[in-house]
């Protein structure tokens, strides 16, 4: 997941620019690259739902037991948020793109900057719990149990 979401932002100078063109002239600019942003948003909406189908019929793994209610509180609501903005970006990059919405436009704009900092608070707690409370949880993101 992480890899199609970082290739989101390779494509997003791309889509920029045709957004900013089609916004001038009223004529879309297509290209590959425009085409893999959005493909890419699409298929990144349906792995999230995918992945939150698995959750619901086969759970998730407990987290730590050495961790706060504090640190579960935080873990929780990163996760959330995160699944929430995975769902939200591609529709708003839809529905700007292909409805011509600006208000969609500028919420995708201004959410990406959000789903950064939530991945990186997410990827600094994975290192935390890795070599900080060497816990393993790391390696239950990377393997998870069947």
């Amino acid at each position: 997941m992480f890899v199609l979401v970082a290739l989101q932002f390779i494509f997003n100078d791309y889509i920029k620019e045709a957004w900013y063109a089609y916004v001038k002239t009223g004529e879309f600019q297509f290209n590959l690259l425009i085409a893999g942003h959005v493909v890419g948003g699409i298929v990144i909406l349906l792995l999230v739902l995918w992945r939150l189908a698995l959750r619901k019929s086969h759970g998730v793994p407990p987290l730590p037991e050495g961790d706060s209610p504090a640190q579960k509180a935080i873990a929780a609501g990163t996760q959330h948020s995160l699944y929430l903005l995975l769902i939200v970006m591609p529709l708003t990059g839809l529905a700007a793109w292909f409805g011509d919405v600006q208000v969609a436009a500028t919420a995708h704009f201004y959410l990406k900057f959000l789903l950064i900092a939530l991945i990186a608070l997410h990827f600094i707690a994975a290192l935390y719990h890795q070599y900080v409370l060497r816990d393993g949880l790391l390696d239950q993101m990377i393997k998870p149990e069947k």
